[in-house]
This record gives structure tokens, C-alpha cells and sequence, in this order.
């Protein structure tokens, strides 16, 4: 409940509290979800393989780090502006992503 608690303490004088998930499924499980006074905003990183979209842990983690610099970079603010994130060939897909789960497409196989 630590990272929970200081998370909501962060939150705290945030008039709109987003959390951007670019945590791996593992170490999310630290947070309790149930309890964060924040919506959370998770990214979701596929690439075309074979025929098909698919996330593959190695460049998903890669693209992870690509999107927190990113943020960092442009002192984002606004989740919105997530959706323009275009590092290494991957683009925001609207088709592909559900509520808070955004989805980001890259079209060629490594």
C-alpha cells in the first residue's frame, strides 16, 4: 500500500489525477488499483509480425522507455498529447485501442 499511498499523496493537488502506466504488467501489480485516486492511462506497444500486430515484450519495453522520455522531453501535461508519441516508427491507433488502454502501432518487422 506504500506505493499507493504515496502516489495519492502526489495526486493530491491535482485538479484531473492521471496515472500513464508504462510499468511492466509485473511491477504494476505493486500498485493497488482499486485504491489509487487517479485514472490510469495504459500504453500499449504492437508491432506487424507475421501477418499480424502483436506486443512483443523486447520492443514493448524498449518503446516503454521511448514514450517515458518522450514525456519527459516535451513536459507533457496533457494525456492527450500521448497520442502524438511517433518514436521509432510507431503511431497512436484509435482503431485498435479500448477506454484507457491506448494502443501504438509500428508497421515494420525488425
Amino acid at each position: 500500500m506504500l506505493l499507493t499511498d504515496t502516489l495519492n499523496k502526489e495526486f493530491s493537488n491535482e485538479k484531473e489525477p492521471v496515472l500513464i502506466n508504462l510499468a511492466s504488467n509485473e511491477y504494476f501489480k505493486a500498485i493497488k488499483v482499486k485504491s489509487l485516486q487517479a485514472e490510469i492511462i495504459t500504453p500499449v506497444f504492437k508491432d506487424w509480425k507475421n501477418g499480424q500486430y502483436k506486443m512483443i515484450s523486447f520492443y514493448a519495453k524498449k518503446a516503454r522507455g521511448l514514450m517515458a522520455a518522450y514525456i519527459i522531453k516535451n513536459r507533457l501535461k496533457d494525456p492527450e498529447q500521448l497520442k502524438c508519441f511517433d518514436s521509432e516508427g510507431y503511431y497512436f491507433s484509435q482503431e485498435q485501442s479500448t477506454g484507457n488502454e491506448w494502443v501504438f502501432l509500428r508497421d515494420h518487422e525488425e
